[in-house]
């Protein structure tokens, strides 16, 4: 069993499903999200929550993972597109396929990534996503 905090080997995370690494950097990327939210002081709670969504709805992590694919790794674009791949069950009405398998590969990136223990990694890919989105891409 893993401690808390304590980073997973490559044997060990590739014993893993890539939609358990996806729900793994689904909790990741939004806590993230509501982190830089809360910090900038929205005006209540409704406010915040339909900023939060906003940022990590399928079509916007989509979206993002498009603009970050080029300052990936290969092993990490190799992820990324496993966890694209993947056979998802169910796709909400407000999302396409493509939009939703392109938000999986994304969180199980951000899973991947903070299973390791490589925070400042996921720092810096979350820092080009919030630049990319304040910018309008």
């Amino acid at each position: 069993m893993m401690k808390m905090n304590e980073p997973l080997s490559l044997t060990q995370l590739n014993s893993l499903s890539m939609l358990a690494l996806a729900q793994v950097g689904d909790a990741v990327y939004e806590l993230l999200v509501r982190s830089m939210l809360a910090s900038e002081a929205p005006s209540g709670m409704q406010e915040l929550h339909r900023r939060t969504v906003a940022w990590v709805r399928a079509e916007a992590q989509a979206a993002v993972a498009q603009n970050l694919r080029p300052l990936l790794t290969e092993e990490e674009e190799a992820v990324y597109r496993r966890g694209r791949n993947s056979k998802v069950h169910g796709i909400p009405q407000h999302a396409n396929p493509g939009e939703y398998h392109s938000a999986t590969g994304l969180e199980a990136l951000f899973g991947w990534l903070y299973l390791q223990g490589k925070t400042d990694r996921i720092r810096e890919l979350f820092t080009a996503i919030t630049e990319a989105m304040r910018d309008g891409a």
